[in-house]
């Protein structure tokens, strides 16, 4: 079994558009793993109003991209800073980070587990 370090999770929920510059930046500091999902959602900014010939409609979900990291505690502040540099434009919408312990990580190829597995 691997060493018990204290770990967090760290999802981050992102523009779209704002993925391959977070990513590049997260691989400058060493952060490879990662697990990135197509997600539609909706903070504050409560969707957007478009027209369409005329008639106004409301898109509530908006496309949004998900970034899961799992790091040990020591890397969090590093690369929430990271993500948080990259991803920011400054409007509404760039979205969020959540960061939440994790209780143990396993490699199913090895059956390792804590901070060896990631």
């Amino acid at each position: 079994m691997g060493e018990m370090v204290a770990m967090k999770e760290i999802t981050a929920i992102i523009r779209p558009d704002r993925l391959e510059i977070v990513k590049s930046a997260l691989e400058e500091i060493h952060c490879h793993g990662m697990t990135v999902a197509e997600v539609k959602g909706r903070g504050r900014q409560l969707g957007v109003t478009e027209s369409y010939r005329g008639s106004d409609y409301r898109i509530d979900l908006l496309p949004k991209t998900r970034l899961e990291i799992i790091v040990s505690d020591e890397d969090v502040d590093k690369v929430v800073d990271t993500i948080v540099k990259t991803a920011q434009t400054g409007d509404i919408g760039d979205g969020k980070i959540f960061i939440s312990p994790v209780e143990n990580v396993v490699r199913i190829r090895t059956g390792e587990s804590g901070d060896k597995a990631v």
